[in-house]
C-alpha cells in the first residue's frame, strides 16, 4: 500500500495517467483486439484485403498519428462515432479484470489525477468499469470528445477543422496541461507509448513509461506495471532525498540572507 503523506510534499503537483495499457496491463489484449478492429473497419470503408488493411493501419499511425486521422485526411466521409463504435464497440473488455489493489492506490494519491486518453468516452466508462474504478477518483477525465469538440459541433460551415488532435501530437499535450492548470515542470506523465512520452517531455512534463523495464532517453521512470508506482516513484507522497536537499539548501540561503538584512550594524571604532 502507497504511503499516506500529504501532496503537498511531493515534487508533483498534479498526475496525467493514460488509460489502455497503463492501467491495465498489455496482456488484458484490448491493444490486439482493437488493431484487429481497426483493420476489419478500414478493409471496409476503403474496400481492401485483410492483409493491405493491416498495412495501411500502419502507414496511417506513422503518418497521422491514427487511422481515424489518416482516414480523414484522405478524404474518406468517417464520423468519429462510427469509427469509434465498431472499433471499441466489438473489444473482449470481460479480459479486463477488476483491480481493487489498483482503486487503493489511486484513492490513496492526494494530487489531482487526470486521465488522458485517446479513446472515446464510452470505452473509458467501460474500462473504468470493469477495473473497478469510479470516474469520480479523477478530476478531469481527457479524451477523444475533450480534444476534438468541433466533430460534435452541429455547424453548416464547410470551414470547420477536420483535423484530429490525439497523442501523440504536441497540441494534445498541449491541451492536457492547459486543461490541467499546473506547471507542467510539475506535473508527472504515466503512458506506455514512448511516442506519448517523448512529447510529455518535450512539453516538460516529468514521465513514467509503463509496461517497459529499460528507460528512454525521454522517460524519467520506467515500471513494469501501474502497482510499482509506489515503489519507485515513492516521492509521489513524499518529497525525494534530492528534492528534500534543494529546498533545504533555498531556506538556508534565503535565511542567511534574512539574517544579513536585520542583524545589527556593528559600531563605528572611534
Amino acid at each position: 500500500m502507497a504511503p499516506q503523506l500529504h501532496a503537498l510534499n511531493s515534487p508533483f503537483d498534479c498526475i496525467l495517467i493514460d488509460l489502455d495499457d497503463t492501467l491495465y496491463p498489455a496482456e488484458a489484449g484490448i491493444s490486439q483486439g482493437t488493431k484487429k478492429n481497426i483493420d476489419e473497419f478500414l478493409a471496409i470503408k476503403c474496400d481492401i484485403s485483410a492483409e493491405r488493411a493491416s498495412s495501411l493501419r500502419v502507414e496511417l499511425f506513422q503518418k497521422y498519428g491514427s487511422s481515424l486521422a489518416g482516414l480523414i485526411a484522405l478524404g474518406y466521409d468517417v464520423n468519429p462515432d462510427e469509427y469509434h463504435s465498431y472499433v471499441h464497440g466489438r473489444l473482449p473488455y470481460d479480459r479486463i479484470m477488476p483491480d481493487p489493489h489498483l482503486a487503493q492506490l489511486l484513492n490513496s494519491i492526494h494530487q489531482p489525477k487526470i486521465l488522458f486518453t485517446n479513446s472515446d468516452r464510452r470505452h473509458v466508462t467501460r474500462a473504468l468499469a470493469r477495473l473497478g474504478i469510479e470516474e469520480e477518483c479523477f478530476s478531469q477525465i481527457i479524451c477523444f470528445e475533450t480534444m476534438n469538440p468541433h466533430f460534435f459541433v452541429e455547424t453548416k460551415d464547410a470551414n470547420i477543422s477536420t483535423e484530429v488532435i490525439l497523442k501523440p501530437s504536441m497540441k494534445a499535450v498541449e491541451i492536457a496541461v492547459q486543461l490541467a492548470g499546473f506547471d507542467p515542470y510539475q506535473m508527472l506523465f504515466l503512458d506506455d507509448s514512448e511516442r506519448n512520452i517523448a512529447m510529455g517531455k518535450a512539453e516538460g512534463l516529468h514521465t513514467v513509461l509503463v509496461g517497459k523495464r529499460i528507460k528512454t532517453k525521454d522517460a524519467d521512470y520506467a515500471i513494469d506495471n501501474i502497482h510499482d508506482l509506489s515503489l519507485d516513484l515513492p516521492e509521489i507522497w513524499s518529497m525525494s532525498k534530492d528534492h528534500k536537499e534543494r529546498n533545504i539548501d533555498k531556506e538556508s540561503i534565503r535565511k542567511s540572507d534574512l539574517d544579513a538584512m536585520i542583524r545589527p550594524p556593528t559600531p563605528i571604532e572611534a
